[in-house]
This record gives C-alpha cells, structure tokens and sequence, in this order.
C-alpha cells in the first residue's frame, strides 16, 4: 500500500480538503503513474455534490489524470518506467461481455469500474480519482502519451477529448459537412477543435455573444447567439450534425430544427433536469436524437493520436490544489476558458 496525497470531498456539497489515503499496491500488470496534472470536469462537481445521485464518500474525483510511470509490474508490455501516462474515466471491466470485446468498455454489461466514485471489478474496493498524487492502474486501461506534447493541455482530453470525439467519428462527420457545437466550454471548446481539424464546417451556438473571437480562434466558422430568435430560425435546416454540450436546462427543440433532413443530435452535457422532446421535432425531417458516452480505451488511445497528429491540445488554466473549491464555482458560472486542470505537485 502507498500513502497517496489528494483532496477529497467528504460529505456532499462539503468543500474539497487535503486527504490521505492508501493505493493498492501493484500487481504483476499494473502501472502506477505519478500524476502530474489533473483536469477539473463539470460531472466531478454534480458528483460530488450528489447531483445525480449515488454518491460514496468520501470522494477524491478527477478523470482527466496525466502523468509519468514510476514503475511496472513484471508482466508489463506496453509501458516503461519515464513513459508519459494518461487514466480516463474507466479504471477496468470485465473484458469478457460482447460489449468490452468490441472495445466499448464504458458500456460493459458487468458494470465498469469508474475511476471514481464506484469501486474495482470486486465490487468492494473504492475507486479513488486523479485530484491525488499517483495512481495504479492496470496496463489494458492506461493510455500512452507522446513526449513532445504538454501534459497540462493534453489531461483534459481524457474526458473532454473523447466524450467529443467518439461521437464526431462514429457518425461519421466528414470534410465539407455543416456542424454546430450548442455550448462552448470545456466540452464544446475541443468539439470545435475535432471538428475543424475533421474538415467540417463548424458554427458554434452560445448564448454568450463575448465568446464570438474565442469561437472563430478555435476554428469555427460561424457564430450564432442562442438567445437570438431570429438569428436561431436563419438557421433551420441546415446543419448536418449538432453536438450538444450544455449541462444546463435548455430546449432541445430548438436545435432539433436547424438540422437537415436526416441530421444527427447527439448530447453529450447532462443537465440537471429531464428534457422535453416534441415528435415533431423529430418526426418533420427524420432527424435523429442520440447520447453518447465517453469512448472505450481503444478508441481514446485513436483520440489523442489523431490530437497528436493534428496538435489539438485543451485550452487550459493550471490551478494549485488550493484553488480547486474556487475553481468549481467558476467552473459553474462558466468563468474559465475552457478547462481548469490541478498542479498535482500541490497536493
């Protein structure tokens, strides 16, 4: 067992405190990973303050984990000691279900091991997440990072990176089609970026008119205010795609009608309250509404290769541990361009 610095919370909506507590120690297939940096998601302050329920404490979150490997275990393959290493959102699975065979890990029928607030495949260990100074993790759901790219800018594609990506890839967004990104924080930031670098021509909807340049420098050609009615219904039927990011109550009717004849929507925020949907909406172009949840280990690995590749990397602000109560309430007010991500050398 290892003595592991981090913050926790230890009771629902209590601030996150300094918090020590032991880590497996290694087996023959794990790595364990110092952490370097750590990015702060929205769905890590609903958690911790049990807005979806199912909350265990107490809780140290964080899934956007970056960092160096500090050693092996004996039957290690994929990874040496000095690689740098990144954790997601998943910590394993049971590998044996048809949906882990496909490589769909977060899908497992079994129940996937979260990299926080849920517990190992024996369903009594605690899983604890990246707001801390190492973790271990078997090899199968560690993913490599290139050297020549910052670990600060690359955390956040752990969650924010894939849960955009996998969508954009498997509806098959391509060069030349028309999408819009409803949102643009730390989701709807990297959906502009994937998008653009996938050739698409991308509008971002916000109902911030100042977030226009930050828009346009992102790679997004267009720009609409979502609080504009008449701006809004220039739109319709336009849009091959739309990818929402919100995870605030808004009316998805709305954006239902600017896609085309046959157009995808696909969520990806999850705001607090169930949404409305009218028929209609669907019904008039047959359109199609679907979800999307992060992405399996194979498919974030072909992620931050293809950011690698392309040099998509997260606009960050890098925080010390002791800003992390400050950062959730900006993180709320949607003061942060586009994601916080925790030194974790402040533990």
């Amino acid at each position: 067992m290892s003595n592991t610095r981090a913050y926790a919370s230890l009771l629902a909506s209590a601030p996150l405190v300094p918090f020590t507590f032991d880590r497996r120690d290694p087996g023959p297939r794990d790595v364990v990973i110092e952490i370097h940096y750590c990015g702060i998601c929205h769905s890590d302050i609903h958690q911790v303050r049990d807005e979806w329920g199912g909350a265990t404490f107490p809780m140290v979150p964080g899934h956007e984990i970056v960092g160096v490997v500090s050693a092996i275990g004996k039957k290690v393959k994929r990874f040496r000691v000095g690689d740098h290493a990144g954790v997601g959102c998943l910590v394993d699975s049971c590998r044996k279900c048809a949906n882990c065979k496909d490589g769909e890990e977060q899908f497992c029928q079994k129940g996937a091991a979260f990299t926080y607030n849920g517990t190992e495949m024996d369903r009594k260990t605690p899983t604890q997440g990246g707001y801390s100074s190492r973790i271990v993790v078997d090899e199968a759901f560690a993913l490599k990072i290139s050297k020549k790219l910052p670990l600060d800018r690359v955390a956040p594609l752990l969650c924010a990176g894939i849960t955009t990506y996998s969508p954009l890839k498997r509806f098959g967004v391509k060069k030349g089609q028309t999408v819009g990104v409803v949102g643009l924080g730390g989701l709807g930031h990297m959906a502009v970026k994937i998008a653009a670098a996938l050739g698409a021509h991308v509008t971002v909807f916000s109902t911030s008119a100042g977030k226009q340049a930050d828009a346009k420098r992102l790679g997004a050609k267009g720009f609409v205010n979502s609080r504009d009615t008449v701006e809004l219904e220039k739109q319709a039927g336009k849009f091959d795609f739309i990818i929402d990011t919100v995870s605030a109550p808004h009316d998805l009717n709305v954006f239902l009608g600017l896609l085309k004849r046959d157009g995808t929507m696909v969520i990806v925020g999850v705001p607090q309250e169930p949404a409305a949907v009218e028929a209609f909406s669907l019904i008039g172009g047959r359109r199609r509404l679907a979800g999307s949840l992060i992405g399996g280990i194979r498919e974030t690995q072909e992620m931050l290769d293809f950011c690698a590749k392309k040099k998509i990397l997260s606009d960050v602000e890098v925080i010390p541990a002791s800003k992390i109560n400050e950062a959730y309430e900006r993180t709320v007010r949607g003061d942060v361009k586009y994601r916080f991500v925790i030194d974790a050398s402040t533990f």
